[in-house]
C-alpha cells in the first residue's frame, strides 16, 4: 500500500476514474465528497456505478466499490457539498486534493481552501472534447486564481449539460489527476506543478503543457513557479 491520504471532490466523470486508479495503485486512504445521488444518466460514463445504485449517494456507493476492488484501501465517503463552512477543515485532513467538480465556483473554493490550508491539489476540467489539468503547490507554484483570477459570470460559458462531456476525455483527465496525486504522496515531483495541460480531441488529439508563472499580487503569494526538476515540499 502507498501511505497517503487523497481527497477527491466530486464522484462523477473525473472523480470516478481518479478514484479507481488510486484504489488499483494501492493508496491507503481515499476520501470522496459529493452531495448528489446516482442518476440513470450517470451510468454511461461513471463506470463504477450500476443500475442497482440509482438513487443512492455517489460518495457512499463509490467508497463501497473501491473497497470491493481493493480491500486494503480505506475509503472515506462524505455525503455533503464542500462549501465555505467546511472546506478548510475537510481539506486539512488530507495530503493532496483532486478537484473533480464541474462547477467553476467550486473549483475556486477548492483552490482557496487548499491555499489557506497549505495542501497541494490538482485542478481538472472537461468540456465537450477538451480537458485541462494543473497541479498547485501552495506558496511555490501558480494557483488557479493566478491563471483565471475568478470564476466566470453565470451564463458566460457553456455548462457541462449544455456542451456535453465525452467520457474518454473525462477518463483521461481523471487518470492524469490520480497520477499527480500518486507522485506527490510518494515525494516525487508532480508533472504538472507549475504548468497547465490542455487536451484537445476535436481532431487528431493534441496535448500542450504551458508553463504558468504566479500572478503578482495574487493572494496565494507564490513567488516563483518551481522548475520541472525540483522536488515538491510536503507538509
Amino acid at each position: 500500500m502507498i501511505d497517503g491520504r487523497v481527497l477527491i471532490v466530486g464522484a462523477g466523470g473525473l472523480g470516478v476514474p481518479a478514484a479507481l486508479s488510486l484504489a488499483r495503485m494501492g493508496l491507503a486512504t481515499v476520501g470522496l465528497i459529493d452531495p448528489d445521488p446516482i442518476e440513470l444518466s450517470n451510468l454511461h460514463r461513471q463506470i463504477i456505478y450500476g443500475v442497482s445504485d440509482i438513487g443512492t449517494p455517489k460518495a457512499g456507493a463509490a467508497a463501497r466499490k473501491l473497497v470491493e476492488l481493493n480491500p486494503g484501501v480505506s475509503a472515506e465517503p462524505i455525503v455533503a457539498a464542500l462549501d465555505e463552512s467546511n472546506a478548510r477543515e475537510i481539506v486539512a485532513r488530507y495530503d493532496f486534493v483532486i478537484d473533480a467538480t464541474d462547477d467553476p465556483a467550486a473549483k475556486f473554493l477548492i483552490n482557496d481552501a487548499c491555499v489557506r490550508a497549505g495542501r497541494a491539489f490538482v485542478y481538472g476540467g472537461v468540456l465537450a472534447m477538451g480537458g485541462q489539468a494543473m497541479t498547485v503547490i501552495p506558496g511555490r507554484t501558480a494557483c488557479l486564481r493566478c491563471v483565471f483570477e475568478g470564476p466566470p459570470e453565470p451564463g458566460e460559458i457553456a455548462s457541462c449539460r449544455e456542451a456535453g462531456i465525452i467520457g474518454p476525455v473525462a477518463g483521461l483527465i481523471g487518470l492524469l489527476q490520480a497520477d499527480e496525486a500518486r507522485r506527490f504522496v510518494l515525494g516525487l515531483e508532480p508533472v504538472l506543478a507549475g504548468g497547465i495541460l490542455t487536451y484537445d480531441a476535436t481532431g487528431a488529439p493534441r496535448v500542450r503543457v504551458t508553463r504558468i508563472s504566479p500572478r503578482r499580487g495574487c493572494a496565494c503569494t507564490a513567488r516563483a513557479s518551481i522548475g520541472w526538476g525540483d522536488a515538491p515540499a510536503r507538509n
